[in-house]
């Protein structure tokens, strides 16, 4: 019954979706040339051999399995590595990584006609789903077809558990359709048991492990200007944080006459209206795209493009992660970590509960809820050092950990199916 009334909604969603699309276009939240992927006109060949397919819905579930990406494109077995994801800024950040192997589509809308459609163009041999991705109607049909349905940094909260919980027939149904689950945290592990799960394994957060061939550094000239400058970065921020950022700037900058505050937000398509509301602080706003030369007067370095967020974090020793002070539940701050920063956050992290906890007891993050207090943590940490090697070390090693261990589960899985 359950799945009859989805089916009912996704098919509503369908005949809708030119209206939605077209939002989405005018927000310029969907490539123009591309959005027909999304109901199976696809814009790729799926070319010969052996095709297995990862799904995230957004940049950062395709993040965290770039590093795994890398390690499988050198096996000889896989001849294609298809990359869905939902999000425009996803499929732009894949395109900041040399893969061989690789097509990214975006995911087409779950009805069953178009998930048997996509199934029998790409003819996956193995499907990894990241997160907390699952649908219905793709999920079915790929089990018609005797295709491995497999979790990848499995998340499932108290809360999605509940949800779940409620439609126990069809929860049970579609969950016991994966062959393996590699859980992101322990309390995953123990919700995806009782969701029916028969085989869950917990090696740790796939988002410690690290690309072995992203850039980060940024030109001589911006380092150069950075360098004359008392520089932080507010990073993946959201709709109302730039706001609250920019006026902590112009606080703190009657205290730091050459503050430069480096703004990332998390979808880079938002710059222009970033923009305008700095502006209307009078602030000066310098955009990373831009052709003109970056003024000594500039408050606001705005970064208006995806994929660069590491050079600015090796740039910056002084982070506030956003998603964090609106009921987001935060963004992965790993990265930063990473590079040794200082890291200030909102009292909203629960996406990232257990890696925080471990950022805490290193004494690597600080959590701040109003403006005051994120001031006075900015005139604290300009005076302090960057985190030491040792902690760098300590993340890189559990990464390394965790991914070898996802490795082999992965290689297990196609060699027992060979």
């Amino acid at each position: 019954m359950i799945l009859i009334i989805y089916r009912f909604l996704i098919n509503f969603v369908f005949l809708i979706s030119p209206i939605i699309i077209l939002f989405r276009l005018l927000k310029k939240k969907e490539d123009l040339k591309r959005f027909k992927e999304k109901f199976c006109f696809f814009s790729k060949k799926r070319g010969l051999g052996n095709l297995i397919w990862f799904h995230g819905a957004s940049v950062g579930e395709i993040k965290s399995v770039i590093p795994l990406i890398e390690k499988l494109e050198k096996k000889n077995t896989i001849n294609k590595i298809l990359i869905t994801s939902n999000t425009l800024s996803s499929s732009k950040v894949i395109q900041n990584y040399k893969f061989k192997k690789v097509i990214h589509q975006f995911f087409p809308i779950d009805t069953n006609f178009h998930s048997k459609k996509f199934i029998d163009y790409w003819k996956p041999s193995f499907v990894f789903f990241i997160d907390s991705e699952i649908w219905p109607n793709m999920f079915l049909n790929l089990n018609k077809k005797n295709i491995s349905i497999n979790l990848l940094n499995g998340r499932i909260t108290k809360k999605t558990f509940s949800k779940w919980s409620l439609f126990s027939q069809l929860s049970k149904n579609l969950f016991n359709k994966f062959d393996l689950c590699l859980s992101s945290s322990s309390e995953s592990q123990k919700y995806l048991k009782k969701l029916g799960v028969k085989n869950v394994k917990f090696f740790g957060n796939l988002k410690f492990s690290e690309s072995e061939n992203e850039s980060s550094e940024i030109n001589h000239n911006l380092k150069k200007f950075f360098k004359s400058k008392r520089v932080w970065c507010a990073s993946s921020t959201h709709h109302t944080e730039e706001i609250f950022c920019g006026k902590a700037h112009k606080e703190l900058k009657k205290k730091f006459k050459s503050l430069l505050t480096v703004i990332i937000p998390r979808h880079a398509e938002r710059a222009n209206a970033i923009k305008s509301e700095l502006d209307n602080l009078n602030l000066k706003v310098h955009k990373h795209n831009s052709s003109e030369k970056i003024k000594d007067n500039t408050d606001i370095y705005l970064v208006d493009t995806y994929g660069k967020t590491k050079s600015f974090y090796r740039a910056c020793q002084n982070v506030f992660l956003g998603g964090s002070l609106i009921n987001h539940g935060g963004q992965n701050p790993l990265e930063a970590a990473r590079f040794g920063c200082n890291i200030l956050h909102g009292p909203h992290v629960h996406n990232f509960k257990e890696i925080y906890s471990f950022l805490k007891k290193n004494n690597l993050t600080k959590k701040i809820s109003h403006q005051k207090k994120m001031i006075n943590e900015i005139t604290k940490l300009f005076s302090k050092k960057n985190n030491s090697k040792k902690i760098q070390k300590k993340i890189n090693f559990i990464g390394q950990n965790i991914l070898n261990k996802t490795l082999n589960e992965i290689n297990l899985l196609l060699k027992n199916a060979n």
